[in-house]
């Protein structure tokens, strides 16, 4: 006899949401993570009275009502809104790109001004493209300048971009950057999406509490292919929310990500820039962004008082290698070829789920992880 109706291979998000789902109709579930923690890339960890996002920053934000109310039953978030502020050599600009970044970038003061200079701007690209006989964007570039004007990408996007994918924006394909955000507001919410907000405790109380259910058995500190026998045993289904590759033993080649490395550094003052992200858009900062954690619960410790020291994260983006942590998956032709492959012998495992960023090689918000595993666990379980 199984003793478990379901094993989830990692107790992020996806495994998390599914686990409690499965759970709550009865059946026996066993979690287990590599790490000796759960929550996966969303785990936070207290420093100085601060909950520091460990992999990096997650805001939460959804107009999904559904999955909302179902991360309600197990925090409550506070009214944390994303406003990041881009550093380009020591200029200050809001993003996403408004009515203070056009003002910054050129004088500009109502939106028919700002609107007339995007336009000046796109259509000097339309004509230099023509000249050389270009109708479609031919990669990331010359997509951004068409859709935002070369001011902007210069400052903006372009130094940010290289250092975040490690290729110059004229070999990226013009695929990545659909749209670029523009409002003729002064509207700074990035997200501008109905729910938002950070979870008060952190993230790892949040899962914490999703998997704090009878049916539920957590074990940290355990590597699945190093027990897939005797795991495997256990229960009747996996699911499995780690790379797709990986699980297959990367027989058919390695899938390609991006990689991220923090620098974390505690500061014996009350704020370094006043803001939770601030991105460098410049090529010649090495880091992407800094995080300065506490601004995410508004600078208050869980008493409430001001916090007299704060904890920053450099982010340096970096290729990835085997043994790193994968974090955006690098969605050009080749990968998503080689996924397709993959999938097909994911979709022969009778007995295996796949779900979630990594064993469905795909860029998901949270929310979108959330309702993937609910969508998945009502199949499953009806």
């Amino acid at each position: 006899m199984k003793k478990f109706d379901y094993l989830v291979v990692g107790s992020g998000l996806y495994g998390a949401t599914f686990a409690r789902k499965a759970a709550e109709k009865g059946k026996k579930v066993l979690v287990i993570d590599k790490r000796n923690h759960v929550a996966g890339n969303i785990y936070t960890e207290e420093i100085e009275g601060i909950e520091v996002h460990k992999y990096g920053a997650h805001i939460f934000h959804t107009n999904d009502k559904s999955v909302w109310d179902f991360l309600q039953q197990f925090t409550d978030f506070n009214r944390f809104t994303n406003s990041p502020v881009a550093n380009y050599k020591g200029e200050l600009y809001s993003l996403p790109f408004n009515m203070y970044t056009f003002n910054k970038m050129w004088g500009v003061v109502t939106p028919e001004e700002a609107e007339a200079k995007i336009e000046e701007q796109r259509a000097e690209a339309k004509a230099a493209m023509e000249k050389e006989g270009v109708t479609e964007p031919r990669n990331l570039e010359e997509q951004a300048i068409l859709l935002i004007g070369r001011d902007i990408y210069e400052k903006l996007v372009k130094g940010y971009t290289e250092k975040q994918w490690g290729r110059p924006c004229t070999s990226l394909p013009a695929f990545i950057i659909k749209r670029l955000p523009v409002r003729l507001t002064f509207d700074n919410n990035y997200f501008n999406a109905l729910y938002q907000g950070i979870p008060i405790g952190g993230y790892t109380a949040m899962v914490k509490n999703m998997l704090d259910h009878e049916n539920i058995e957590v074990r940290t500190g355990t590597e699945y292919f190093e027990n897939k026998i005797e795991l495997d045993e256990e229960a009747k289904r996996v699911v499995y929310t780690g790379p797709i590759d990986s699980y297959f033993n990367y027989s058919l080649g390695t899938l390609q990500y991006r990689s991220v490395r923090f620098e974390n550094e505690i500061l014996d003052k009350p704020s370094f820039q006043g803001n939770a992200a601030v991105n460098y858009t410049d090529s010649e900062t090495p880091w992407t962004r800094i995080i300065e954690h506490k601004w995410f619960e508004f600078g208050k410790g869980k008493d409430g008082k001001d916090l007299p020291k704060t904890v920053i994260s450099r982010e340096y983006s970096s290729e990835w290698k085997l043994g790193d942590e994968p974090y955006y998956p690098v969605n050009d032709e080749k990968n998503g070829a080689l996924y397709a492959e993959y999938k097909k012998l994911a979709d022969a495992e009778e007995n295996v789920i796949f779900g979630g960023r990594l064993a469905e090689y795909k860029y998901y918000d949270m929310d979108a992880v959330v309702a993937a595993a609910l969508d998945m666990a009502n199949k499953e379980l009806q």
